[in-house]
């Protein structure tokens, strides 16, 4: 019998501190170098008070959370058999080193589809006082 998982909120994981060695690492590991990544004076000269994460840096800390999916038996999923099939962020303001960083996940789809499944998750990403930070949607395909 398979469990519909579907709406399912998992525990809030974190804190998880952003560094700026953390944020220079990522950018040279996608090639993004804009100085905002890399230079604290260009950063600050922009108005941020410390280095600003590139735009999939969240993935980081979203995949973290998103584990609490994979791993939960409901779910179903053999990470063997998983391709990541879709990413998306909306960014409530920029990640920046410093911060204090929480993410909590929730299944907002479960879909099968040609034998496959494709498991959708919604990870809201908050600062230490809760506010928002970041949304990131991620799908992952569980190939039949």
């Amino acid at each position: 019998m398979t469990v519909d998982i579907t709406g399912r909120e998992y525990p809030g994981v974190g804190p998880y501190q952003v560094g700026s060695e953390d944020i220079r690492n990522f950018a040279a590991a996608v090639k993004n170098t804009h100085e905002y990544h890399n230079d604290v004076d260009a950063a600050r000269a922009a108005g941020h008070k410390a280095l600003v994460a590139p735009p999939t840096y969240l993935v980081t800390i979203a995949q973290r959370a998103e584990a609490l999916v994979v791993h939960d038996p409901d779910a179903k999923v053999d990470f063997s058999r998983v391709v990541h099939a879709d990413q998306r962020f909306t960014y409530h303001r920029p990640v920046v080193g410093g911060d204090e960083l929480f993410a909590q996940p929730t299944v907002t789809s479960v879909k099968e589809v040609a034998g496959n499944r494709l498991i959708t998750t919604q990870t809201e990403i908050s600062n230490a006082k809760r506010a928002p930070v970041a949304t990131v949607i991620s799908t992952l395909l569980v190939r039949g």
